[in-house]
């Protein structure tokens, strides 16, 4: 009984639950480059009414305020991702074909633009954004420490939250650099409330990385296309 009355008792928004989350944001917020390895499983409905889980790993490199790089390969795609604060650049290898657009000057404006004018989608992309604690909280009404979990080794607080149409997880490390080391976002708008999981490693907070890792060199036999329109 006395577990039931401390549920009750419990605020729908825990605010230890939002500290934890912006401690990682602002930290994610704060680093100038950083690098890390995703897998991505997305969950599909088949015809049929059965479930298929889809498999896609990244290679991550974040240089703010205007470069990124991304290398995804899996049941969906296998593409290189280049920005370099000027264009952004699609190249497909196993086709052998790239193309090119124009972009706006910063990660958080070329991320709405990939995903707005051209449906280009990185998992987990919303937390890249400087901002990210704002957006991700928009709307919640439910926030929770789910409790204690070990992602890849490391001990994590796995916490939800809940908007609209949407759940999300973050499990975050406990004790060092709070870094996230699972997504997991949960379409609770339709009935088969299919989620995105994406697992975090490798990260590296200080990455050697050069201005050419986001600069595309079409490669000799590649041919140019362009973007198809949504």
């Amino acid at each position: 009984i006395v577990s039931t009355e401390v549920r009750a008792q419990a605020p729908a928004v825990d605010p230890v639950a939002t500290k934890i989350l912006q401690r990682m944001t602002d930290y994610l917020g704060s680093l100038q480059k950083f690098s890390v390895h995703t897998q991505n499983t997305l969950e599909d409905e088949l015809d049929s009414g059965h479930r298929v889980d889809l498999d896609v790993s990244a290679n991550v490199v974040i240089s703010r305020p205007n470069k990124l790089y991304v290398e995804r390969k899996g049941d969906l795609v296998e593409q290189i991702f280049y920005y370099n604060g000027k264009t952004l650049t699609l190249y497909n290898p196993s086709d052998k074909v790239y193309a090119t657009e124009s972009a706006p000057g910063t990660i958080e404006e070329m991320l709405d633009f990939a995903r707005e004018s051209l449906g280009l989608i990185i998992p987990a992309a919303d937390m890249v954004y400087r901002n990210a604690f704002p957006l991700l909280m928009q709307d919640v009404s439910l926030a929770m420490v789910v409790g204690e979990a070990v992602i890849g080794g490391v001990k994590c607080h796995h916490l939800l939250f809940s908007r609209p149409g949407v759940d999300f997880q973050v499990w975050v490390a406990a004790a060092g650099q709070p870094l996230p080391r699972k997504y997991v976002v949960t379409d609770t708008g339709t009935p088969a409330g299919l989620s995105i999981t994406t697992v975090m490693s490798d990260w590296n907070v200080a990455p050697t990385e050069t201005d050419a890792r986001f600069k595309f060199v079409p490669p000799p036999g590649t041919k140019a296309i362009t973007f198809m329109p949504l």
